[in-house]
């Protein structure tokens, strides 16, 4: 029996992965067949997607059998999903459903869940903190279709993004802090944040990420100044997961871990754009670009850990969702930074 608190439902957005070896072939399927990743108009688009994911699923299938064979990234959502059902406790009867954008459980799947639990309000977040197109954009068009699929009315709002979010920016610093602190006694190591690429003519056309991205490095790089006074960082925002022949925002996270062999200088390595653990920090930033540290003669490699379920970062979370249920529909924060997402964003 519930109680006669308001039913609130928050869907969870992410990207996703397999969670087998027999799913990483349609998982790249679904990828590449999104028009936000394949700009091209259908049929090429389905073509194009079925000749990328069958050559790449060898090379996929191998990066994930290192991490078992499948991405963890599911059940690390739900329990951010449960760790913040706990947050609001006191507040709502908050549930959370995941709507993941490549593979299970999909946006028809949680729409149907949301639908059949009959919440009073419905509030959408994504686990992109940084907005885009190719992200946050992708999962709210596919979840209006899910949800008109199901039927579902309830009163919906969104979270658009949150690059500079208090509590987001906090868990970023302790977690930065502790890795600093491996260090004391030592020569000072460079930081370099990095997040996911983009294709530069995606960010050209107006996709606000790449600003968004620095913006959060900027504001972690200033909350270790106020509350453990280093103002002497030597760090740098780059881009990893580069494919295809296009040209991509920079620099490159190897161009630097290279660079930083060059100069002797050692590496902490932060995933500013991820909130959980997957195969991109998992295998590329731990296993391959580790290899790459070592290889260039980086003399210590330390990757800090996605948040998943650190304290600040869910109680940031929290506060988005009290904020948003009491906006016009949307909240944008960074419309208060003169750098609203946009008209797509609504």
């Amino acid at each position: 029996m519930t109680s006669g608190r308001q039913k609130l439902a928050i869907v969870l957005f992410n990207l996703g992965g397999p969670d087998g070896p027999d799913a990483v072939e349609p998982f790249l399927f679904n990828l590449f067949s999104d028009p936000a990743i394949i700009q091209v108009p259908q049929p090429f688009r389905w073509l194009i997607a079925k000749i990328i994911s069958k050559r790449r699923a060898p090379v996929a299938k191998h990066i994930y059998a290192q991490i078992g064979g499948g991405s963890p990234i599911v059940p690390l959502t739900e329990a951010q999903g449960r760790a913040l059902e706990a947050a609001l406790g006191g507040e709502a009867d908050a549930r959370c459903f995941l709507a993941m954008r490549y593979w299970r459980p999909f946006a028809v799947e949680a729409a149907q869940a949301v639908k059949a639990w009959g919440p009073d309000e419905v509030i959408l977040l994504p686990l992109y903190p940084q907005y885009s197109t190719t992200t946050t954009r992708s999962s709210l068009k596919d979840w209006d279709r899910a949800a008109k699929v199901a039927g579902l009315s309830a009163p919906t709002r969104t979270v658009c993004c949150y690059p500079v979010e208090p509590g987001f920016i906090a868990s970023h610093a302790a977690l930065l802090g502790e890795a600093l602190e491996k260090f004391a006694g030592s020569e000072a190591p460079r930081v370099l944040f990095s997040a996911h690429g983009l294709p530069k003519k995606i960010v050209e056309a107006g996709d606000p990420y790449q600003v968004q991205v620095e913006a959060t490095c900027e504001a972690v790089v200033a909350a270790l100044k106020a509350t453990q006074g280093i103002d002497d960082l030597d760090w740098i925002t780059c881009y990893q997961s580069r494919v295809g022949p296009l040209e991509w925002i920079g620099p490159a996270t190897d161009k630097e871990i290279e660079r930083a062999g060059h100069e002797g200088k050692s590496l902490i390595v932060v995933p500013i754009a991820f909130v959980s653990e997957h195969s991109e920090t998992l295998v590329e930033l731990d296993m391959e670009y580790g290899k790459l540290a070592f290889e260039a003669g980086v003399p210590r490699y330390v990757r800090v850990p996605a948040l998943g379920i650190e304290p600040r970062f869910i109680d940031g979370l929290a506060n988005l969702v009290r904020e948003v249920r009491v906006s016009d529909g949307l909240l944008c924060p960074e419309e208060k930074a003169g750098r609203p997402c946009g008209e797509e964003a609504r």
